[in-house]
């Protein structure tokens, strides 16, 4: 993701809360400070397919946000 943010490509992450803190750091120490963080809550793991796709229509405000906005 990091490469891809350095050439200029429109890039984002999706992540869980308890992860934010890596996400930031491994952002950081890249070289991508600025790497738009998108946060869902935690865990993904065991649930529903439906519940699954709940988490997914409540992150694409931001993801719709950021990519209008070039995630800068």
């Amino acid at each position: 993701m990091a490469e891809l943010r350095k050439r200029g490509l429109l890039t984002m992450v999706i992540c869980s809360e308890p992860f934010l803190k890596l996400g930031k750091t491994q952002a950081r120490v890249f070289g991508v400070p600025a790497l738009p963080l998108i946060v869902i809550p935690h865990p993904l793991g065991g649930l529903s397919i439906d519940d699954v796709k709940a988490r997914a229509a409540a992150a694409l405000p931001e993801f719709i946000k950021l990519v209008k906005e070039g995630a800068r």
